[in-house]
């Protein structure tokens, strides 16, 4: 009974620690985000430079993915799960702070494809913490599926899986797109409330006199009797249905003089039946202005074909200016939060084709796309750029198995038959030398 405890608890905080790692590490900029939102919190905004940041974010998920794959196959155990340990030490308390404090919405445990409440966090870390005491306590109860002899085989070769996809998906883009901005989803579908939804729910308090006394009356009125005063700020008491997409605005901007005039065109790029490209910026004066010839290229051929091309930042019109300075863009540019931009794509500057409000396509400043002399004479809808993108998540989940999860299988199957074997000739070993001396 102690040993199937110690390996239930053992499989559960494998499987936990390995999802937590790799979905942080499919999404580092987002773990990047949620690290800086941290520090804000703790008021330590600006401490830590962003390249800082970012590599303790790709530091994070590898560490957090390695030790559920040494837990679950039992490698190094008391060292693993003292490390486990001592994390969800940490963790536990700083959830606690989470939970009763709230200063920011989530935590981030498994980035944006899981997204829990902080006090759901904090409980999950408190069972977490049980579990990994116990495992702690008694190590050498997990049974091994690699020996010991062949163990930096799966220690090496995690390692290395982890790093690689952090860094594919910091050249390109994310392989899995969890948020509300994937390829296929509709942005005017994602900020409609559906019908019947929770709405969000207030307590109104108001505050009356009567006889030189003052009374809060909340969610309720008093008798005539009583004289209005005031009305205190309505308290949320629930959130109610909240749409996926609920801060998506474009802000066309109309220079004039010192002052920016902004027209709000959300509707119109959204209703728009044919194509639009939306470069996205959050920050101009940050952006990689090295493949400034395929955006113009872009543009120019939005122009001809009549497809809408803006650009969507959150900088002023100094960093504006400067954009055009350095690279000739001539396209429209428009305001949006930031943190909506940093949402819809990992990347400064990325790249949207929408139809009909639809996500047709993204790219990353790496992998923005070119054009030949005869796709620039066709449109969109006769080439394979303006077809919806295969962003099949069976595909990727059947490669992330070839190329991670049936090598680590075949080692395991080979090492125990190895095992099995170099068992087998021990055991008849004796049977041979009694037969021998007789």
């Amino acid at each position: 009974m102690k040993k199937l405890i110690v390996n239930v608890c053992r499989l559960v905080l494998a499987v936990t620690f390995i999802l937590s790692g790799f979905v942080k590490a499919v999404d580092p900029r987002g773990t990047q985000y949620k690290i800086e939102d941290y520090l804000t919190a703790m008021g330590m905004d600006g401490v830590l430079p962003e390249w800082a940041t970012l590599a303790l974010s790709v530091g994070q998920s590898a560490l957090e993915f390695c030790l559920g794959i040494f837990l679950l196959f039992a490698i190094r155990r008391r060292l693993t799960s003292r490390l486990v340990l001592a994390i969800m030490l940490l963790m536990t308390p700083l959830t606690l702070w989470l939970a009763q404090a709230n200063p920011i919405s989530d935590c981030g445990c498994f980035g944006d494809a899981l997204v829990l409440t902080n006090w759901q966090t904090f409980w999950k870390n408190v069972v977490l913490l049980v579990m990994a005491v116990i495992v702690a306590w008694k190590p050498l109860e997990m049974f091994r599926f690699v020996s010991k002899t062949n163990q930096w085989l799966v220690i090496n070769y995690s390692a290395l899986f982890i790093l690689a996809v952090s860094l594919w998906s910091l050249y390109y883009l994310p392989q899995f797109d969890f948020r509300p901005y994937h390829i296929g989803a509709s942005i005017r579908e994602g900020m409609e409330m559906p019908e019947g939804a929770e709405q969000p729910k207030f307590r109104n308090t108001y505050i009356y006199e009567k006889d030189g006394v003052r009374r809060e009356f909340v969610d309720e009125f008093p008798d005539s009797t009583w004289t209005f005063v005031d009305r205190l700020e309505p308290e949320l008491v629930s959130q109610g249905y909240v749409p996926p997409i609920h801060d998506f605005s474009i802000g066309l901007i109309q220079e004039e003089g010192d002052e920016d005039e902004v027209e709000d065109i959300t509707d119109l790029v959204l209703a728009d039946s044919s194509y639009t490209f939306l470069l996205v910026a959050p920050f101009l004066e940050k952006a990689d202005d090295s493949r400034f010839d395929l955006i113009n290229e872009l543009f120019e051929y939005s122009q001809e074909q009549g497809y809408g091309f803006y650009c969507l930042t959150s900088s002023g019109s100094a960093a504006r200016a400067q954009w055009r300075d350095k690279t000739g863009a001539e396209y429209s540019f428009c305001l949006t939060d930031p943190i909506t931009l940093k949402t819809i794509v990992r990347s400064n500057p990325g790249l949207l084709l929408l139809k009909a409000g639809t996500v047709m396509n993204k790219w990353g400043r790496n992998s923005l796309p070119q054009m030949d002399d005869e796709q620039l004479s066709l449109p969109l809808e006769q080439q394979p750029l303006g077809q919806m993108a295969s962003d099949s998540v069976p595909t990727k989940i059947l490669q992330l198995l070839l190329w991670f999860v049936l090598p680590l299988a075949l080692l395991s199957i080979a090492d125990r038959t190895w095992m099995w074997t170099r068992w087998l000739r021990r055991k008849k070993k004796p049977a041979t030398e009694e037969k021998e001396e007789k």
